[in-house]
């Protein structure tokens, strides 16, 4: 028996015609007729009942239609079906998020997801930079993106993002102000986040601001980025921050506190997306090469 006697009996009982039938096949009723006889001689049984205007299925015929469309659905299953078994299996895997991550970023990192969800689930991890970092070389995470400068040489890390930098300052003191400079803020004490939060640019930052004639600071212990906007709207300081407006760090603003660019400074956050060069995880980092290959500047 070969498939296609199935696939002609199967088409014969469906149009119960085999003029029908044959045009459906794309051949002659006649040697339809005779792939008929032929299964019918192989099984022994008489599958259909022939009039001169009528063809009905006997009860043979009737009990072999299920068997003979199961039998066909599941060849034609084969090509797919083989394709799955052989298809590596998707695996989880994790990807470092820092505090602040742009909207931006979290829209590619949405789209990674998707390119390559056929062979990864991809999850985000939260995390300081340090810890993200740590987490990838130490095979945790996948990738991360992660605040710049990072010099660990067995990642190898991408430029995906570069956010303008401003002073942010008491609002009631720079009210009608659409700019500031170093000067101005030369009595004011800097206030940074805590170190352990806070990303290693900041303490480049914080020398460079020493330089240029800023030398007071305030160090804070204990409390998150929403202590340091406290200090500043009592009047008493100023830190430095994202100018976007569409920052998730301008979450932690109070009202009577506002982001002013520098007239005269021109600091910038710089994101990388980092991984190990050694892991083997080709398809995911092509993907993220090809999806973060334009950096993003605010």
């Amino acid at each position: 028996m070969e498939m296609l006697h199935l696939r002609y009996f199967v088409a014969v009982a469906e149009e119960l015609n085999f003029s029908a039938a044959a045009r459906k096949l794309h051949m002659a009723a006649s040697p339809l007729s005779q792939r008929i006889k032929d299964l019918e001689h192989e099984l022994g049984q008489q599958l259909f009942d022939r009039s001169t205007h009528h063809v009905t299925l006997t009860a043979a015929g009737t009990a072999l239609l299920p068997l003979a469309r199961d039998v066909l659905e599941q060849v034609s299953a084969i090509p797919w079906r083989l394709q799955e078994a052989v298809r590596p299996q998707r695996s989880t895997v994790f990807l470092g998020m820092p505090a602040g991550v742009h909207p931006d970023l979290r829209e590619r990192v949405n789209a990674l997801a998707e390119r390559v969800k056929a062979r990864y689930e991809l999850k985000r991890w939260p995390g300081t930079t340090a810890d993200l970092v740590q987490g990838v070389h130490d095979g945790k995470l996948a990738l991360t993106l992660a605040r710049l400068p990072v010099t660990d040489p067995a990642l190898e890390q991408l430029p995906v993002m570069s956010e303008r930098l401003g002073a942010v300052v008491p609002a009631d003191l720079f009210t009608g102000r659409d700019s500031v400079t170093l000067a101005e803020l030369a009595e004011f004490p800097y206030v940074a986040s805590p170190g352990e939060i806070t990303p290693a640019y900041f303490d480049q930052l914080d020398h460079q601001l020493t330089e240029l004639g800023v030398k007071k600071r305030i160090r804070l212990t204990n409390t998150g980025y929403g202590g340091t906007s406290e200090i500043i709207s009592s009047g008493e300081a100023f830190s430095i921050s994202m100018l976007d407006d569409r920052s998730p760090m301008h979450g932690y603003r109070l009202d009577d506190v506002i982001v002013l660019p520098f007239s005269d400074f021109q600091p910038q956050l710089d994101t990388g997306l980092l991984w190990r060069r050694d892991r083997d995880l080709q398809e995911l980092v092509e993907a993220a090469k090809d999806i973060f290959a334009e950096p993003i500047i605010t």
